[in-house]
């Protein structure tokens, strides 16, 4: 977990605010920040979503949107649930609906080792056995909604099957048995591998196009209306 930090300074607002008017402007001059072809969704379900060649990024949006957004989150992790329920993951969700994104994740588990417990790991588990049922985005939001305290350690077979209730057409003999049984235990441990490789030194941490938000620009990202101009001036 990552400790966020204070509110920008003054300065800091200023340079945001030139730099993002002029990728805002830039915006309204093409065909509405995606690109042409790029798929849109009427709906959170209709959303595609698949695992990379990697094997441990999850992929949700159209593969020809203009930009990509690389989340790293440990599901366990208080300000990553924070960054989903409070503004900033329902603004990326959004984005992703109108294809101008396309949202990218990995899981880490590091807070199990530093807090005892199994719980970031049956998350990541059960989110990879929910890609396998087409209900990765719908899980995926449900699970934060209702995140468990972090030293809790929440996230109990029980737990995450009774969540999985909450999303239509998840439940079944397969996703239980996937569950239960820790079935994509490999792609946790290489989940966390992908994380301990990459620029991220906490979760959240965002990429745009393969650049890390800096952290001056980091608080930004728990706002909704803030949310796409630090996409645009990291991807810049």
């Amino acid at each position: 977990m990552r400790e966020r930090p204070g509110p920008w300074r003054a300065a800091a607002v200023l340079v945001l605010a030139g730099v993002l008017a002029a990728g805002c402007g830039q915006g309204t001059e093409d065909t509405g920040g995606g690109r042409p072809d790029a798929e849109m969704y009427d709906s959170v379900e209709e959303i595609a979503e698949s695992i990379a060649p990697d094997g441990t990024t999850i992929r949700v949006g159209s593969a020809r949107a203009r930009t990509t957004v690389h989340v790293y989150e440990d599901m366990r992790c208080p300000v990553c649930g924070e960054f989903e329920t409070e503004g900033g993951g329902g603004a990326l969700r959004e984005l992703v609906l109108s294809g101008e994104v396309r949202a990218e994740y990995t899981f880490a588990s590091f807070l199990d080792d530093r807090l005892t417990g199994h719980g970031s790991k049956k998350a990541a588990n059960a989110l990879r056995a929910a890609l396998e049922r087409g209900k990765f985005v719908e899980y995926h939001d449900v699970l934060f909604t209702h995140q468990p305290e972090e030293l809790a350690d929440g996230y109990t077979d029980k737990f995450l099957l009774d969540m999985a209730s909450e999303v239509p057409g998840l439940r079944g003999a397969q996703f239980d048995a996937a569950v239960k049984d820790m079935k994509y235990r490999d792609f946790v441990t290489a989940s966390q591998e992908a994380f301990d490789a990459s620029a991220a030194e906490g979760t959240p941490a965002v990429e745009v196009d393969g650049n890390l938000v800096p952290e001056q620009l980091f608080s930004g990202l728990f706002d909704a209306d803030t949310l796409p101009w630090v996409i645009a001036a990291t991807g810049s």
